[in-house]
């Protein structure tokens, strides 16, 4: 229980991060058999306190029925009203302010800095037109900071814009944050080589 009373510092976040976009999210507690009362009361308690509903899905162990009840609290929640969307920022501010926006508001860090390479490449985004659309962070998803290394709710950093890229087409501004792996390197001869399926329907060779 105490483990995840320390971690649910990161939920807590999420769940304001979620209210800053005037939404009131639904908290899906994903059941394992391993999971105590105390543990899921916990969370359902905690959640509570922020005003919002937790409900436990067993959809892995029942199929559907184990999800009828969180599925039924999502349609209440959309139903009630309560909900308001509204945008973190405004798409016309400057590149550097909506960037600062997110990273303070959803992250929960002190300021940004930029390399020399994302500022030169800032310019050019701001050169060809672009930099009044939205902007996609990109940087590891293990941390609210882009340090994968400081879990929980960091707090007293700052994050690093290393570069920029844009998808002119999908109408992203995309700065990439600290060191993180954007695409996993494929083996030169694939998996699906060493398998095979028999006329009965065994598959092989996916171990």
């Amino acid at each position: 229980v105490s483990r995840v009373e320390k971690g649910f510092v990161n939920l807590e976040k999420h769940i304001e991060n979620i209210k800053k976009f005037g939404l009131y999210p639904v908290v899906a507690i994903n059941s394992f058999f391993t999971d105590s009362d105390e543990e899921v009361a916990l969370v359902k308690e905690k959640c509570k306190a922020m005003g919002v509903n937790a409900i436990v899905s067993k959809g892995f162990a029942d199929g559907g029925v184990g999800t009828k009840e969180l599925a039924t609290a999502v349609v209440n929640e959309i139903e009630n009203g309560n909900n308001n969307f509204k945008q973190l920022y405004d798409w016309n501010a400057p590149v550097k302010v909506k960037i600062e926006t997110i990273a303070k508001e959803i992250y929960g860090a002190d300021g940004v800095e930029y390399s020399k390479k994302a500022l030169i490449q800032l310019d050019k985004i701001e050169n060809l037109g672009l930099d009044k659309l939205a902007i996609c962070m990109a940087k590891t998803q293990k941390s609210f900071s882009d340090n994968d290394r400081l879990t929980g709710r960091p707090t007293g950093f700052k994050v690093t814009v290393r570069e920029f890229e844009f998808a002119s087409g999908a109408g992203f501004v995309i700065p990439i944050l600290g060191n993180m792996m954007r695409m996993p390197g494929l083996p030169a001869i694939p998996a699906s080589e060493g398998m095979s399926i028999d006329n009965n329907g065994k598959i092989s060779g996916l171990s």
